[in-house]
């Protein structure tokens, strides 16, 4: 498994040998990236790479010091509350 995050489509992705089988879309105002969308093809759920996605797009995120987060994604908005080490990314900004 491969993570990446591609900056032109705003986009972090999950890579199993040369398929994309994951995404996690953001949208980014400011300083406060607005997750809105989680998804990973049908043959390769509950194998824990939304998981897996979504802890490698907040460790970015963590890295670059520069952005918060706003997880308008069901499913990003779940893993925070199942990860509260990261509740400090959490941004106080509401995007709409």
């Amino acid at each position: 498994m491969e993570f990446r995050h591609n900056q032109e489509l705003s986009r972090f992705e999950a890579w199993l040998d040369g398929e994309l089988v994951g995404e996690a879309h953001y949208v980014q105002t400011g300083e406060v990236a607005d997750f809105d969308h989680t998804s990973v093809s049908s043959q390769h759920e509950g194998k824990g790479i939304a998981a897996g996605l979504v802890s490698y797009a907040m460790a970015a995120i963590r890295a670059t010091d520069q952005t918060t987060v706003q997880p308008s994604c069901p499913y990003v908005e779940a893993w925070f509350g199942r990860h509260p080490e990261y509740a400090d990314l959490l941004s106080s900004t509401q995007v709409s």
